[in-house]
């Protein structure tokens, strides 16, 4: 089959089939006397396993595990599990962190008065170290330098002009 058979089959779309070529996920196609892709009935169902795998939130580098895995009839199934399981907790670690940023945001949203005035405690927090953010720069904290022109001091002086 061509590559656009084999990506209405699979899923996936005939660039990342090149690009799963290139990257060795897949084997290269063979080619016809016309130079175009042909792919078989087992590289068809790999790029299918793929994108399943990818849905899954599986890396590219988990990926070419799991097609060893699957193409290894003699494999364990409890390596293939482990790498489920990890996968699973690596997902909800991730679901967990992106709660608390949810939570933050959305008590510092709950907190501003969101009207003219430019005290708003969003802007605040962003501009306040964290602990975490200190510890991953420990580097000096830099001052800007006059005469950059930022959107905040640029309506600063949109609005003293205004009102002389």
């Amino acid at each position: 089959m061509n590559i656009g058979q084999a990506a209405k089959f699979s899923g996936v779309s005939a660039k990342m089939i090149r690009y799963y070529e290139q990257i060795g996920l897949i084997p290269k196609a063979i080619r016809s006397d016309a130079g175009y892709r042909n792919y078989s009935s087992q590289d068809a169902h790999s790029l299918r396993f793929i994108r399943r795998a990818r849905d899954l939130g599986f890396s590219v580098e988990q990926i070419s595990e799991l097609l060893v895995l699957w193409r290894d009839r003699d494999r364990a199934s409890a390596d293939v599990k482990a790498m489920a399981l990890a996968h699973a907790a690596g997902l909800k670690a991730k679901i967990a962190e992106l709660q608390a940023i949810a939570q933050t945001l959305e008590h510092l949203a709950a907190h501003c008065h969101g009207n003219d005035r430019p005290d708003c405690p969003i802007i605040a927090d962003l501009a306040e170290p964290t602990a975490a953010a200190e510890q991953r720069t420990q580097a000096p904290h830099r001052t800007p330098r006059f005469g950059v022109d930022t959107v905040a001091s640029s309506r600063r002086r949109t609005r003293t002009v205004t009102r002389s």
